[in-house]
């Protein structure tokens, strides 16, 4: 069985929700999972590591008494985010929660390892790979992947610089394999447009840190909610790896977000804090001009969910400049 035959019947919308440091917790995850979305979470969330076998065996059941209770809208899968990068000292435990609990799909970032995908499908679980560029898509599918995450430009966090449009096209000249893909999604038109691309996900991350079951702090909430998409920075002076950042979180933590230290690459003097936190400096994509306002998981998928069926059937009645004739004039 493929991942997307696995899915069949238990997702309402075509829609990951992208796994967000710090803020992901099985409060949120099961909230998704129950709407009809893929739910994730970093396993890093979980601190100490024993916290994240009692949220892995918490998520399960939680979603187990939904299904139970609600057999005619069974809950989408879960998914756990791993950083597969060897710099990772817990990435063997977390990766070894992962299989005694069996998690259906996990996420890996920062590096493609046969070893963690071998494990994954030992079980039967799928694991798809974050990548920001085709050199890196090329080498977790190689190494075993069975599909992508494809993180373009307008993304939150460590984001691509490439348009959505070039990427998505470039990774289906090779592979037709599953594929999300990000970049300022926060409407249900978007879900829509990403699978008009060619992609079976849409990947979302910042209108999730605005909901009533995010581990965000309430201004950051706040930040994301009054935020334009001209309010992200991106940079990678903050990580040392580009990103996007909200400007009102630079200025709050001292710098200046028009003047980040000049050169690419230069060192940002932060005192005697020369390794500030995600908590200090915080992460947003462009989508942030489509939140309006801090709401519950559910709430927000109900409105994607309108909004994906009204853009699908405004579609199905066609362009109104195609009919008005403007497609006949091509055509011709």
């Amino acid at each position: 069985m493929t991942l997307l035959e696995s899915l069949k019947g238990r997702l309402r919308l075509p829609l990951i929700g992208s796994p967000l440091f710090i803020i992901s917790v099985p409060d949120l995850v099961v909230a998704q999972c129950t709407s009809g979305v893929i739910g994730s979470m970093p396993s890093l969330n979980a601190r100490p590591i024993e916290q994240l076998d009692e949220w892995l065996g918490e998520i399960r059941e939680r979603l187990a008494a939904h299904d139970a209770a609600h057999p005619d809208r069974p809950s989408a899968p879960y998914a756990i985010n791993l950083i597969v990068h060897r710099s990772n000292d817990r990435l063997d435990q977390d990766l070894a929660l992962c299989v005694k609990h069996k998690v259906p799909l996990i996420i890996s970032s920062l590096g493609a390892r046969p070893e963690v995908n071998e494990a994954i499908h030992s079980y039967g679980g799928f694991i798809i790979h974050d990548v920001i560029n085709q050199t890196f898509a090329h080498k977790a599918i190689e190494k075993g992947a069975d599909g992508l995450v494809l993180v373009a430009a307008g993304a939150g966090g460590h984001a691509g610089a490439q348009s959505p449009f070039a990427m998505l096209q470039e990774t289906r000249a090779w592979f037709d394999g599953p594929v999300a893909l990000s970049g300022a999604m926060a409407h249900g038109r978007s879900i829509l447009a990403a699978e008009a691309m060619g992609a079976d996900f849409a990947y979302m991350g910042s209108a999730f840190i605005a909901t009533e079951e995010a581990r965000a702090v309430e201004d950051y909430k706040a930040m994301i909610v009054a935020a334009e998409a001209s309010d992200i920075v991106y940079t990678n002076l903050i990580t040392g790896v580009h990103g996007n950042y909200l400007k009102p979180s630079l200025r709050k933590a001292g710098l200046d977000p028009d003047n980040l230290g000049g050169v690419e690459g230069s060192q940002m003097n932060f005192g005697t804090d020369r390794k500030r936190k995600w908590k200090d400096i915080w992460g947003a994509g462009q989508s942030v001009s489509g939140v309006q306002g801090v709401v519950p998981a559910a709430a927000l998928i109900d409105r994607l969910a309108g909004e994906y069926h009204a853009a699908r059937a405004r579609i199905g009645a066609g362009s109104a400049l195609v009919n008005a004739g403007w497609g006949r004039r091509a055509a011709a």
